[in-house]
């Protein structure tokens, strides 16, 4: 998946893009941003509820 963000994504990842991309359970893309957060390789972006997003740290 973060091949995948470093290769060709543009814009934000939300959980549901997450989802979709990496076809995966909601839980799992959910684990997956947690670790990748905890990690500080994610970031999440101003806003929450359903605007949460997140972006890559370069």
């Amino acid at each position: 998946m973060l091949n995948r963000l470093l290769d060709r994504f543009e814009g934000k990842i939300t959980s549901s893009k997450w989802v979709v991309i990496a076809k995966c359970s909601q839980d799992t893309a959910n684990r997956d941003i947690a670790t990748l957060l905890d990690l500080g390789l994610l970031r999440k972006g101003e806003g929450g509820g359903r605007s949460t997003h997140y972006e890559l740290v370069l």
